[in-house]
């Protein structure tokens, strides 16, 4: 028997190819599919109706995707304040390398609980850091993410450039090229599912040029064509990057990328702050991905990344939290905000507005991980991810337009989030954890951290 959960009487902004937005309108569930989107009240004698919300004073949106995440930084908020990349990097991959299982899943569940309860329906994470015997700390992260009802994209990171290779890890917390090639095939027969409506997806994703050789770049890449799965590293976060770039290389780094088999739509990247003309032209002629990380960029001073000339040569675009030892928030409706204000700064006050940049957090987002015929808008057929924003509290009732109360206004209430029809978050509670406990339970873990590489 067919499940509908029915919303009326709420704005409706679908961001859909047309941007379609209705002041007044309806959204049905059925299952775990949108069954139907439009103005004015829900279709009549509708069956098997399990629910029928109120909208007034609400805005629905796709629910925001976040396409750039290091979960395990949660237990390391708030260190290396005033570094740039490098130095930040230095100071904190020994306390990195000291992490385990146990550390790594109440990092994700934090992670995944605070993004959730922000709006986030679709979650990625970039994990890299893999200390002999620590156990198995992917499947901490998936274990986490299944608890919470988010749609993951787990991205099976890897380094094998340590210190005595000229890196910047500890030479205990990386991988051999052969190791980590095994560790991310494995990942990808045990973990990936492709089929539409997937709760989980697998990427191989080597971390930078300047942690990973250019085979284990290469035979990554080979890998995950073989796989059938998406590619994910940093590309163009800094200027030291493009001097290694050179020096290493002899090269720019999406020359380099393009060289190790690293640029077509089947990529994403996360920052590509530093891009030329030539650059930009490359991504889009191979359809290469950008994850835009406007908060951690600044936090560590790395740049404004030109979004709006991605965008204007047909880059797709999404939006990341980045980890949060370099966004401390973690939240990704945030970034919608700050994407705005960052790039007006760069770009004047033309260069991106409040609906581009929903856009970029929702179909930028499905699109950046492969994504955008399931998720990402809201229309007949694809998958229930949605939210439902409060916007006529003190905060946000005297903005006339609900998409800039979500986009400029303080953040948004979130009354509920579906994933595949299913709510993860009930009047701004996530539904299927105690956030208490896990405020608890990522505290103590990040003191056991905290004493182990001691800090404490």
């Amino acid at each position: 028997m067919t499940q509908r959960i029915v919303i009326e009487n709420a704005a409706v902004a679908t961001v859909d190819a047309a941007d379609t937005e209705y002041a007044t309108g309806h959204v049905v569930v059925a299952d775990h599919l949108i069954e139907s989107v439009g103005a004015g009240p829900a279709p009549a004698g509708l069956d098997d109706v399990t629910r029928r919300i109120d909208g007034t004073g609400h805005l629905v949106t796709p629910g925001l995707v976040n396409t750039h995440h290091h979960f395990y930084q949660w237990l390391t908020r708030g260190l290396a304040q005033d570094s740039n990349l490098f130095n930040w990097l230095v100071e904190l991959y020994p306390t990195w390398a000291r992490i385990d299982e146990p550390m790594v899943y109440a990092a994700a569940a934090g992670s995944l609980g605070v993004m959730a309860r922000g709006g986030v329906t679709t979650a990625m994470d970039h994990h890299y850091v893999f200390p002999r015997g620590t156990g198995d700390l992917l499947g901490a992260e998936i274990r986490a993410a299944a608890e919470l009802g988010v749609r993951f994209t787990a991205a099976r990171g890897s380094m094998d450039r340590g210190e005595s290779s000229g890196g910047l890890p500890p030479d205990f917390a990386v991988e051999t090229t052969e190791e980590a090639l095994l560790a991310t095939e494995a990942a990808i027969d045990t973990h990936h599912d492709p089929s539409f409506a997937s709760m989980l997806r697998i990427a191989a994703a080597p971390c930078s040029p300047f942690s990973v050789s250019t085979e284990l770049m290469r035979e990554a890449a080979t890998l995950a064509r073989r796989k059938g799965v998406r590619l994910h590293t940093h590309g163009s976060e800094t200027v030291e990057e493009e001097k290694f770039c050179h020096e290493l290389f002899g090269r720019g780094p999406t020359d380099y990328f393009e060289s190790t088999g690293w640029l077509g739509d089947d990529v994403w990247m996360a920052h590509c702050v530093h891009m030329n003309d030539s650059d930009i032209a490359a991504f889009a002629r191979t359809g290469t991905g950008v994850a835009h990380c406007p908060s951690s960029n600044a936090r560590l001073a790395a740049g404004i990344a030109r979004v709006p000339e991605m965008l204007a040569s047909g880059v797709p675009v999404g939006l990341g939290v980045d980890g949060t030892a370099s966004n401390e928030s973690g939240e990704l409706h945030t970034e919608l905000r700050n994407a705005l204000l960052i790039n007006r700064l760069r770009g004047g006050e033309k260069a991106l507005n409040a609906r581009q940049a929903l856009r970029l957090g929702t179909y930028g987002g499905a699109q950046v991980l492969g994504r955008a015929a399931e998720i990402g808008s809201l229309e007949a057929g694809k998958l229930a991810d949605l939210v439902l924003w409060k916007v006529d509290t003190l905060a946000h009732a005297s903005i006339a337009d609900p998409v800039a109360a979500l986009v400029l206004g303080a953040p948004a209430p979130v009354t509920l989030s579906l994933v595949n029809g299913r709510p993860v978050v009930e009047d701004g509670r996530l539904a299927r954890a105690d956030e208490d406990a896990l405020a608890r339970l990522t505290r103590t873990e990040a003191r056991r951290l905290a004493e182990i590489a001691g800090l404490a």
